[in-house]
């Protein structure tokens, strides 16, 4: 049986985020995992031109993103999780796999965000990107009623 003891998770506030939240949730519990949540601020308008509007880790400003990171700790802690929250700025992909090498993490939890066609045309996925950056393995949360933290 797998075990993982360092678990990454990546939120948003999205339903998509939620997903993986609850689904990251469920496995650092039964793993008794140590447990970080990670959201990112990403704030160039040439993402928001091509992507569907919860398509990344997107937040109008860093009030916003520090109120999503708040939320998503204080969830996993009325859940006896212990997590520790960061907020950093810039590429998903990349901060993704730098923080999880970071903290030695064996899994990274996301949520799967549905693309438009436009988007998928004009660049590489984001979760491609990720794939090959990662340092461990990485759980996609996909479908099922999230938790509202």
């Amino acid at each position: 049986m797998i075990m993982y003891r360092n678990i990454l998770l990546c939120y948003d506030g999205t339903e998509e985020g939620r997903n993986a939240l609850t689904e990251g949730a469920d496995v650092a519990l039964a793993m008794k995992a140590r447990t970080h949540l990670l959201a990112i601020l990403r704030s160039t308008g040439a993402d928001l031109a091509v992507e569907s509007p919860g398509a990344a880790l997107l937040f109008d400003d860093h009030h916003g993103a520090v109120r999503v990171l708040r939320e998503g700790v204080d969830w996993l802690k009325s859940r006896r999780i212990d997590a520790e929250g960061q907020l950093v700025f810039g590429d998903p992909a990349s901060h993704i796999a730098t923080c999880a090498r970071a903290l030695g993490s064996d899994l990274i939890v996301v949520g799967h965000h549905h693309r438009s066609r436009l988007a998928r045309w004009w660049g590489e996925a984001e979760d491609a990107l990720l794939l090959e950056r990662a340092p461990c393995s990485i759980l996609v949360a996909i479908a099922g009623t999230p938790a509202k933290p």
